[in-house]
């Protein structure tokens, strides 16, 4: 099999990484992250203006028709810089909830917005109880005069703090934790009874809580169908996921060359570090783990990509449910692998390692927190293993 990447995939790769490169230092990153909105509005619209945010998009809503790969490619580049733009919440979660639902065509000028980099976006769905269950949802949304009208908090929301509108879990029927019941609501973010408290994570990105005190939402504005929103969520946490895994693939490929770089330049008892074989073997540890894991990040996008492009029910369900696996799989994989080599890289840089003033520990706060994103290592494990047995 072939997985080399085709020659628009390579140029959207070389086009990130170079664009990044010359125009994303780290002393630029400390400034975005220390600003108020918590990313470069300058740098998004360059993101825009170069088509990177039409990427993941279906060509008839004006995008370039990419999958979970084209994903890869971007957040892997995304990654190695560290960027704080919002790709993954604006584009790939908002953005994707939008364009794959069967009410896509409704939305097709805010998706417009989202390629032009004029509208921003955030995915409300994490609540203080639920931690990683999309379906334990306390947020209520109930029938009065035509309009829904929704009440509840929602935390941790990526983009939160600078989104113009949102897409929110609320439950429409059913118990607290019943994966039917749950609606998926186009919200403005400005609306009337919303409210949001936003701060920084410990990796730099922003993020926000935000409570909803008896917001009024028509009946047109649901993303998807009433009470069948779970569904289209899971998936786009799917998709989400593997992005996010290519983020910390990026950061360990770069973790691991600034190391390699490092040991050839520190001296002790006269010669580079580099040179102990000690050392060496654990450089060798750290090259096999991060290939082992770009392997499985690659089986995951390729079992996303065939799922979502097969015709036949009964295979699409069972190749959903095998692409679920690899993605659980890869969640813990990214989590083992990213503890290892961030724990490697701030041992062999010794105590300057962990000074603010270094990069390697702000790309090792970034590993961490990518580990909590969507469910952490435990979590991931355990859903594996039921999946395996069911």
């Amino acid at each position: 099999m072939n997985f080399d990447y085709s020659e628009e995939q390579t140029l959207i790769k070389d086009s990130v990484a170079k664009y990044l490169q010359n125009n994303y230092d780290f002393d630029t990153r400390k400034k975005i992250a220390a600003s108020e909105l918590g990313y470069s509005n300058e740098h998004w619209q360059q993101f825009a203006e170069l088509g990177w945010l039409a990427i993941p998009f279906a060509e008839h809503l004006g995008g370039f028709g990419g999958n979970a790969i084209d994903d890869a490619i971007v957040m892997e580049e995304l990654g190695k810089g560290l960027a704080l733009e919002p790709y993954l919440a604006c584009v790939i979660m908002f953005g994707g909830l939008l364009a794959n639902g069967p009410d896509a065509s409704r939305h097709e000028q805010d998706i417009a917005a989202i390629i032009d980099g004029s509208l921003q976006g955030a995915v409300a769905f994490t609540e203080t109880q639920s931690r990683y269950e999309l379906a334990d949802v306390k947020t209520t949304a109930s029938l009065s005069n035509g309009q829904y009208i929704l009440n509840g908090e929602k935390v941790v929301v990526a983009n939160g703090q600078a989104a113009d509108k949102l897409i929110i879990s609320a439950r429409t029927a059913g118990e607290q934790s019943d994966t039917t019941g749950i609606t998926l609501f186009y919200v403005d973010a400005n609306a009337a009874g919303v409210s949001k408290t936003d701060y920084p994570m410990m990796d730099g990105h922003r993020v926000a809580n935000i409570t909803l005190t008896d917001v009024a939402v028509d009946s047109e504005n649901i993303v998807g169908e009433v009470h069948h929103g779970y569904d289209n969520l899971a998936r786009a946490i799917d998709r989400a996921i593997i992005a996010t895994a290519a983020e910390a693939l990026g950061i360990m490929e770069k973790l691991l060359h600034t190391t390699v770089a490092y040991t050839q330049t520190r001296k002790q008892f006269g010669v580079a570090i580099g040179s102990f074989q000690a050392l060496q073997h654990r450089m060798v540890d750290m090259f096999i783990n991060v290939e082992q894991t770009r392997s499985l990040l690659l089986r995951s996008a390729c079992s996303n990509v065939a799922a979502h492009q097969a015709s036949d029910p009964n295979t699409c369900e069972e190749l959903l449910k095998q692409s679920k696996q690899d993605t659980l799989a890869l969640k813990v994989m990214v989590a083992q692998v990213g503890k290892l080599v961030g724990d490697e890289a701030l041992q062999m840089h010794g105590g300057i390692g962990m000074t603010d003033e270094l990069d390697v520990g702000h790309y090792v706060k970034r590993l961490l927190r990518i580990n909590t994103m969507f469910g952490d290592e435990d979590y991931s494990m355990q859903a594996f293993a039921k999946g395996s047995l069911g």
